[in-house]
């Protein structure tokens, strides 16, 4: 397939009323224009490249909501972050630990946790990726609640060529 090919198929993805009228089937016909696209510009798919920010889905979801949490209420405990992540306070406890031990976080009992400077860079990474994501399926009309779903699942396994495509589409 060349690469003029795979552009006029992207646009004509693109036009194509199905975008605002059917989102969801829609939205698989145009990742995947734009993932044909991205190969025909050398540039690596989602399908062989995952990039996890963390490395691990877990790391990144609770990374994510430390920061969700410092920047709303100014500290992060793991009461807290048990009730977001809908997990035991015993599993946030342990998982904080390893963090600690990993240089992601300064876990202190009774006192809270925080994100060290690396921590913090991936968490802002990973708010970044969540946003993104977010603009772009706001652009196909989807409730807030599908929205939230999807990018809690795609955060994690999205390709850095593609969120790049995307993120120059929002």
């Amino acid at each position: 397939l060349s690469k003029a090919t795979a552009n006029t198929r992207f646009q004509i993805t693109l036009l194509n009323p199905q975008l605002k009228t059917q989102p969801h089937g829609a939205l698989r016909l145009f990742l995947d224009s734009l993932i044909l696209f991205l190969s025909s510009l050398g540039m690596p798919d989602a399908s062989s490249t995952r990039h996890r920010t963390s490395g691990s889905t877990a790391r990144d979801d609770y990374l994510e909501q430390i920061l969700n949490l410092i920047e709303e209420k100014g500290y992060a405990r793991p009461i807290d972050i048990s009730k977001r992540l809908q997990i035991s306070q015993a599993s946030v406890t342990n998982m904080l630990q390893k963090l600690d031990a990993e240089g992601l976080v300064t876990h202190v009992k009774y006192r809270g946790t925080t994100l060290t400077e690396e921590g913090m860079r991936i968490a802002r990474a990973i708010t970044d990726r969540h946003e993104t994501l977010t603009r772009f399926l706001e652009l196909f009309d989807i409730d807030e609640d599908t929205i939230y779903r999807d990018v809690e699942g795609m955060e994690h396994h999205i390709s850095r060529a593609t969120l790049e495509a995307i993120r120059s589409l929002t």
